[in-house]
């Protein structure tokens, strides 16, 4: 099961809640950080790749149309 940014959040603020009373609460809120942290990662991850794919793309589309031009030309 996939789970959104917000509720990795969740999961781990109600950890952190569930362990304050046992003084790991510190310990729960720097884990309900870095789990969002990551999911930020993993999203900023995903739209570089998306970035860098339409760059792939374009590039590969000016090198098919100067290739046609070329070919074009020598006719």
């Amino acid at each position: 099961m996939k789970m959104s940014s917000f509720g990795i959040a969740l999961a781990a603020g109600a950890c952190a809640a569930l362990l304050a009373g046992c003084g790991l609460a510190e310990v729960g809120a720097s884990a309900a950080a870095e789990g969002a942290s990551a999911a930020e990662q993993a999203k900023q991850a995903k739209e570089t790749e998306a970035r860098i794919q339409q760059k792939l793309a374009d590039a590969q589309k000016a090198a098919d149309d100067a290739r046609a031009a070329a070919e074009q030309a020598s006719q």
